[in-house]
């Protein structure tokens, strides 16, 4: 996913994330940065999408998430999901999760929890 303005732009008016580090080229260029980045949401929203699509009816209940690069306009993404443990006595699984930007960077590393939904008539 390359990542654009629309889509910073989209993130603070969903909400009201207005950090000139996002907006402001000028602000940016003076922190150690060296200038705009991405909202952390939308760098790992595409994990949400992974979870959503991979695992479908799944909901998030837990993430923990290091932001370890930062995710500039223009950069593309790429996120992944690994199921690393599934409980026995629930319908939960435990995620490895990673986004890496196009130069290989890892920018978010982390884990998450889901639960593991499924419609009743796909029990049957």
């Amino acid at each position: 996913m390359r990542i654009t303005d629309e889509h910073i732009e989209l993130y603070a008016r969903l909400t009201g994330d207005r950090n000139p580090i996002h907006h402001d080229e000028a602000f940016a260029r003076g922190t150690r940065f060296g200038g705009r980045i991405a909202q952390g949401g939308v760098v790992t929203g595409i994990l949400d999408a992974l979870v959503a699509n991979e695992l479908p009816g799944s909901v998030l209940v837990r993430q923990s998430l290091s932001y370890l690069a930062p995710v500039r306009p223009g950069d593309t993404i790429t996120g992944s999901i690994e199921i690393v443990a599934l409980r026995e006595d629930k319908p939960i699984a435990r995620l490895g999760v990673h986004v890496t930007r196009e130069d290989g960077t890892r920018v978010v590393e982390g884990e998450a929890t889901v639960l593991v939904e499924r419609p009743a008539s796909a029990h049957a």
